[in-house]
């Protein structure tokens, strides 16, 4: 067999082996060609004219040959090993380091650049189903083209050549630190399988399970009021960051050999075939691939998290325009919204209308506040919030010494939590008037520009107001007094009626509640496709780096299946406790991503909007689904190594 024919054999060999990799490697590479292909697209034109549509676009490439180079050089660090013997035995028979190393650098620039022009050609096919997806995620209206760029073929041919250049750099660097006897021990010095637990293992396991504890406790309490100054809540972000990464990694090395320890313990050392080929497998593998799982993990839980986030504020993006706009339109000029109702006339849009008389005054809170956060101006003894008429909100009544609050948000009981009664003073430039405060409702009934984008609205009764109107403090006040909500009878003339509203040109205090809501979900659309295939990718090349893990294992294992089934023990036997194996392997890192990211949305979803539950879960969900392929994809194989072991 001449070296030409042994390159090609070795290649069909890999292949075979090794397909998850190519088809992990076309997949990253298509990716990455449609993301470059994004920044070059005349159709993009509208996302990227946004500074935020642009600059995600761009750090979602960079992040993405991140992701994509340490999962190949980590991939070819698992291939060189499993190839050590192979190496050696070449060396056996004469040939020098540099010679095995141009054959291994020929097999891998045919497997890799083949696979790199395949993904350039899967990527152009469905670079137009990636602009539809990114057109229809944030609303724009234009039509997507198939449009093949060269300068994206140029950027993503330069990068994979650098990620293949620092590839061969490894192998040469493996090839020559290795002695021929080094070589054939590689493969069993991988894996550090340690027979007794220690008791400073048992120490490290309750540590990390109580770190992670407690950086759940902490995040819980976030924003509670326990943290009171915005260096409290600075301190206690690093720290929860902290105590769960390492209680993670000491989780890993520890926590789970002293559980499986405990279980073997409780059997009085007699496990059954399933116990054998799941539970020991684990509890001497998992302290070796402790710093692995860690990583996957933490990004696991970064992935769904940022998805989760970006996802409820797409989806509360209609409840927040409402909030924010409680007509169709908001308008705070007469002459504009007499031009806009007019313009509504012409088309024969029914619309009803709606005046309120907002003035701004300096209300001290500190005797109604629970405990008010340092940094944020809330809660001190002066906070500026918008006074209506009780007359002015239908259904509700109040007696002249009595006021209530209303226009309150999640973000609101966090920042901002009221007690449900107490006193209250309403200071004028000369008078302050003493009411009693009787609570709050959660309906907003004036926009945004004249509650400072979220605060409560104070509503008193009409001859409260009338006596604060002739004392107001005309350095606090907007520049307008009256707010006129504009509503659509019809609300299937709501689109057009906004179409109109565009033509006017109105200035930013006139508002669309359609328009808020569109703009909301296009920028939080651009953010949650880039987080969406980011999380993707590294879904995929962290579910590859587990399978090869099992793959590894598997081979290492086969003796043992071999003796097994000596034994008489059939594949259904030896199958079952690896199906367990492979739920741990898999399940724990999801597991632990899944409530790591839980408890990470849960203390600050109220940044982002309105709902919590419903895209949680949708997210969760999906991200579950598809990495159980990688752990059925492993039971498969073990199944072939089973078959193949007797």
């Amino acid at each position: 067999m001449n070296i030409n024919q042994l390159i090609l054999k070795n290649l069909e060999k890999n292949l075979k082996n090794y397909y998850l990799y190519v088809f992990a490697l076309i997949f990253s590479v298509a990716l990455y060609f449609a993301f470059v292909t994004l920044q070059y697209d005349p159709s993009m034109d509208e996302v990227k004219g946004s500074v935020k549509g642009a600059a995600s676009i761009r750090a979602a490439s960079v992040l993405l040959v991140a992701i994509v180079c340490i999962f190949l050089m980590y991939a070819n660090n698992i291939f060189i090993k499993r190839r050590s013997k192979e190496i050696g035995l070449f060396q056996l028979i004469g040939m020098t380091k540099n010679k095995i190393f141009r054959i291994l650098s020929a097999e891998n620039l045919i497997l890799y650049f083949s696979s790199l022009f395949i993904g350039i050609g899967v990527g152009f096919s469905f670079s137009k189903l990636v602009i539809m997806i990114l057109f229809k995620t944030t609303g724009v209206e234009a039509i997507a083209t198939l449009y093949f760029s060269n300068q994206a073929l140029t950027q993503t041919l330069i990068v994979f050549c650098i990620i293949y250049l620092l590839i061969m750099l490894m192998n040469y660097s493996f090839i020559k630190r290795q002695s021929i006897l080094s070589l054939f021990r590689v493969t069993s010095t991988t894996e550090g399988k340690i027979k007794k637990i220690s008791i400073y293992e048992m120490i490290i396991g309750i540590i990390g399970v109580s770190f992670i504890a407690l950086g759940y406790y902490v995040s819980s309490k976030l924003f509670g009021g326990d943290f009171t100054s915005m260096n409290e809540l600075f301190m206690a972000m690093v720290f929860i960051l902290g105590s769960v990464i390492i209680g993670t990694l000491l989780f890993y090395k520890g926590s789970i050999r002293f559980i499986s320890n405990i279980i073997r313990k409780s059997k009085g050392g007699y496990l059954n075939i399933n116990e054998v080929l799941s539970l020991s497998s684990i509890m001497f593998r998992m302290k070796s691939n402790a710093l692995l799982l860690t990583i996957i993990t933490t990004v696991s839980a970064l992935a769904i998290g940022l998805l989760s986030l970006s996802y409820i504020a797409y989806y509360s993006a209609d409840q927040a325009a409402e909030d924010n706009v409680p007509s169709h339109f908001a308008m705070t000029n007469v002459p504009d919204a007499e031009k806009f109702k007019t313009l509504l006339q012409e088309h024969d849009i029914q619309y009803r209308e709606k005046k309120i008389e907002v003035i701004q005054v300096s209300v001290n809170t500190a005797q109604i506040m629970e405990t008010p956060l340092e940094g944020l101006n809330i809660g001190a003894n002066s906070t500026t919030l918008p006074v209506i008429s009780d007359q002015s909100v239908k259904g509700t009544d109040v007696s002249p010494g009595q006021t209530i609050l209303t226009g309150y948000n999640d973000v609101s009981q966090k920042f901002m939590s009221l007690k449900s009664f107490g006193p209250l003073d309403l200071k004028g430039k000369k008078e302050v008037i003493h009411q009693q405060y009787l609570g709050l409702k959660k309906e907003y009934v004036i926009p945004y520009y004249f509650t400072a984008g979220g605060l409560p609205t104070v509503i008193v009764d009409e001859t409260i107001f009338e006596r604060l109107k002739k004392d107001v403090n005309p350095e606090i006040q907007k520049k307008s007094s009256l707010y006129i909500g504009i509503d659509m009878m019809n609300e299937e003339q709501i689109k057009e009626a906004d179409r109109l509203f565009k033509t006017a040109n109105f200035s930013g205090q006139q508002t669309s509640r359609l328009e808020m809501s569109s703009n909301q979900k296009r920028n939080m659309g651009v953010i949650m496709f880039v987080v969406g295939f980011l999380g993707l990718t590294f879904l995929i090349t962290s579910g590859c780096i587990l399978y090869f893990k099992q793959m590894d294992e598997s081979e290492d294992e086969k003796a043992n299946y071999t003796v097994l089934r000596k034994l008489g023990f059939t594949q259904g036997d030896l199958l079952r406790g690896i199906k367990i194996k492979q739920l741990f392997n898999f399940g724990i890192p999801l597991v632990v991503g899944l409530s790591h990211s839980y408890f990470a949305v849960q203390s600050g979803w109220f940044l982002f909007g309105t709902e919590v539950w419903m895209p949680m879960i949708i997210v969760m969900v999906l991200y579950t689904a598809l990495y159980s392929i990688f752990g059925i994809l492993s039971i498969l194989y073990y199944k072939k190594v089973i078959k193949a072991a007797l």
